[in-house]
């Protein structure tokens, strides 16, 4: 293990450079090939657990370089990750372990910066942890968690609109009352604003046609708007505009917001932001315009 320690602080002084010295191209893409071929990066990981931690913390800044080594215009670790997915359970798993969350995380969110990796993990049964994981009690691990969900949610645009329309029921039902409906409050702030990352996103018009034809989300984002944070109400209503900007709102979407008008409208003219923000005043001024303009259907 002393050898193992000597040896990745080297190979971190190859790639990041040191005092006195900045990193070589020709030596960072030599240590990279062989890096890959010898399995090195299978060594790191499994072994971090044994590594003291200032070994650890090298092993995972170079782990995380390694990952934006370019070979011959190629990023040869993603072409090693698709081949070893079980190191990428290893990574995902490693939120369970108090000690080695915060390395692994790191490591992990740098491999899902290939888009083979993020489909990989998004199509495996580990995604389900993640909502588990996002409430666990450390904060920084819970924290850590959910950054890499919603690097995972919003990074591979493509890839990320496959997955949710494929998985759209379990996915919304966990994100809905795990998340959003978390009795924690900077795991419903954080959801919130994921979720609005990912329904304003063009490449996922498809979901959020869907997302805002159903009566319970907008229960669940009514409530929301009525909280008393004024994050997780900003965070809200840029969710809940999409439900009354929709055009072909479903019957029972437009009763409810016939049913509560009066409520919301009051609520909405309340609604004022810190700093000045024309660009939030004229959306609530045309949601409010909508919401006083709708008949009910029969």
């Amino acid at each position: 293990m002393a050898d193992l320690a000597k040896n990745t602080r080297e190979l971190k002084s190859i790639l990041y450079g040191n005092s006195e010295s900045e990193p070589v191209p020709e030596a960072c893409a030599q240590l990279t090939q062989e890096f890959f071929r010898e399995n090195t990066l299978r060594l790191l990981i499994i072994c971090l657990p044994k590594l003291n931690l200032e070994t650890r913390k090298d092993a995972t800044q170079v782990v995380a370089n390694l990952q934006r080594q370019q070979v011959n215009s190629r990023l040869i670790a993603s072409d090693y990750l698709e081949k070893n997915t079980d190191l990428l359970d290893i990574l995902i798993a490693g939120y369970e372990n108090t000690d080695m969350a915060l390395h692994y995380g790191v490591m992990l969110k740098e491999c899902i910066r290939h888009q083979s990796v993020a489909r990989y993990v998004l199509e495996s049964p580990h995604v389900k942890k993640f909502f588990d994981y996002i409430q666990l009690p450390n904060f920084d691990i819970s924290a850590d968690a959910a950054a890499t969900f919603k690097e995972l949610l919003t990074r591979h645009k493509s890839t990320v609109a496959e997955f949710l329309s494929k998985n759209y029921d379990w996915f919304f039902a966990e994100f809905n009352s795990k998340l959003l409906e978390s009795t924690n409050y900077i795991t419903r702030r954080q959801s919130i604003k994921l979720l609005g990352d990912m329904l304003l996103d063009r490449s996922n018009a498809v979901v959020m046609t869907r997302y805002v034809s159903s009566r319970d989300n907008l229960r669940i984002l009514m409530n929301l708007l009525r909280e008393s944070s004024k994050s997780i109400q900003t965070e809200a209503f840029h969710v809940f505009k999409l439900f009354v900007a929709n055009q072909n709102k479903p019957p029972d979407i437009v009763s409810i917001l016939v049913a509560n008008r009066s409520k919301l409208l009051r609520l909405l003219a309340d609604f004022k932001m810190d700093k000045e923000d024309e660009q939030f005043e004229a959306d609530k001024a045309q949601v409010m315009k909508e919401i006083a303009a709708l008949e009910p259907r029969e």
